[in-house]
């Protein structure tokens, strides 16, 4: 069985086709684009008068197809497991496969984030190939460094490393030289390999170019004795670092490991999330399994944070409610052999719920944490989009901050 998922967020409502859903109670906050009430869902459909945003939303469906079976092709456990030998590969050293042997804190989200297929299906609704777009861009607008050279990216809290697979398979050597991806969950890094086995292919062409390391994103001394051009933080990674220690270093880190004018990209939540918290609203959207004539045969239920979630406004932390929910309309079809499918019950569903604790952050404190650690803020946007500003009340839905090594 072969399916391509189409996937979106609360705060894409308007781009979406009429297959997709999404939901949140009445409490939005502003940069919530539509609001449905507490039992509905509404579904929005392209119309043929495309506006920006609807083009930008149809982009995101034929990515979505592109990538074909999201979890079909990928490798038995064992074959993963067999994986884990390295071989020596373009442009790493030795450490960046070492720092995985070392002691490793527990996250304190071990359940979400060790299921890296469900966490993929969530979250497949960004349009990569756009995305890296607009990171190289503001690289090559912002950097004072080389900009004659291909560039070496560093991608921390990865996750399934879809970025930076993106880089590598849409951008020729010339343009991106290397990747190194890294992550906290040794679950996440193992499938980002399987990932990359996929989309770039064997050893010996741009695979060697892609190297995957489980480490803390506070502290990665020793990750690559070379210095990187450019380092990515994306999807609210940031947001698991909940204090301004935790901060610091992770930006000193980066500090140290980028060469003098390189640049950061930070994606967070909008700043109008943070100023917009006396209630915790409902957020969640569904992501349908689609098979190769369109029928759908299941449904990924996502919920990510509730109206019962705790948020302390001192700490600016909020103990978010994430639970997935996957189900199939005929357990017998269920596909043994694909790994998003192991942990399925016999009423062919697989649920998952817990309590993941996110800082919200405002502007001025990325612009001042920067600072503290050698680096400032050159430019803000309020999407990987550079046509979307950071005070757009319809478009702006996220805060990306554009940091450079100070030289």
């Amino acid at each position: 069985m072969s399916f391509f998922l189409v996937r979106a967020p609360v705060w894409l409502l308007c781009l979406l086709p009429a297959s997709i859903s999404c939901f949140t109670h009445h409490h939005a906050t502003p940069s919530h684009s539509i609001a449905a009430s507490t039992q509905q869902q509404q579904y929005y459909s392209l119309s043929s008068d495309f506006s920006r945003k609807q083009r930008r939303g149809f982009s995101v469906l034929q990515a979505a197809k592109r990538r074909g079976g999201a979890m079909s092709r990928r490798k038995t456990q064992e074959e993963s497991r067999s994986d884990n030998a390295e071989s020596t590969t373009k442009g790493f050293d030795n450490e960046a496969t070492s720092i995985s042997q070392q002691t490793i804190p527990a996250s304190k989200s071990n359940t979400i984030y060790s299921m890296p297929s469900l966490y993929d299906l969530a979250f497949g609704y960004r349009c990569y190939e756009e995305e890296v777009e607009f990171l190289l861009d503001a690289h090559d607008k912002y950097s004072t460094s080389d900009k004659n050279v291909p560039v070496r990216i560093l991608e921390l809290a990865a996750g399934p490393a879809r970025h930076s697979l993106a880089a590598l398979s849409e951008h020729p050597p010339s343009s991106v030289d290397s990747v190194v991806a890294l992550d906290l969950s040794q679950e996440m890094v193992n499938y980002g390999k399987e990932n990359a086995d996929h989309e770039l292919g064997s050893a010996g062409g741009r695979r060697d170019s892609f190297e995957y390391a489980c480490g803390d994103m506070r502290d990665f001394a020793g990750l690559s004795s070379t210095k990187f051009d450019t380092a990515w933080i994306l999807l609210g990674s940031m947001s698991h670092l909940l204090t301004n220690d935790d901060v610091i270093r992770c930006f000193s880190s980066l500090r140290s490991a980028l060469k003098p004018g390189s640049t950061v990209v930070v994606e967070l939540p909008h700043p109008r999330e943070t100023f917009s918290m006396g209630e915790c609203t409902r957020n969640g959207w569904t992501v349908p399994l689609v098979e190769d004539d369109e029928e759908e045969y299941g449904e990924l239920n996502i919920v990510w944070g509730d109206e019962d979630d705790e948020f302390d406004p001192i700490a600016q932390v909020r103990d978010f409610t994430v639970a997935m929910t996957l189900k199939v309309n005929n357990p017998e079809d269920i596909p043994k052999e694909d790994p998003l499918f192991l942990q399925m019950d016999e009423d062919g569903k697989t649920e998952v719920k817990e309590i993941v604790p996110m800082r919200l952050f405002t502007l001025q404190e990325i612009d001042a944490l920067a600072r503290c650690a050698g680096l400032e803020m050159v430019a803000k946007y309020g999407a990987l989009d550079e046509e979307v500003a950071m005070t757009e009340e319809d478009d702006a839905y996220r805060m990306v901050c554009i940091l450079r090594c100070k030289e």
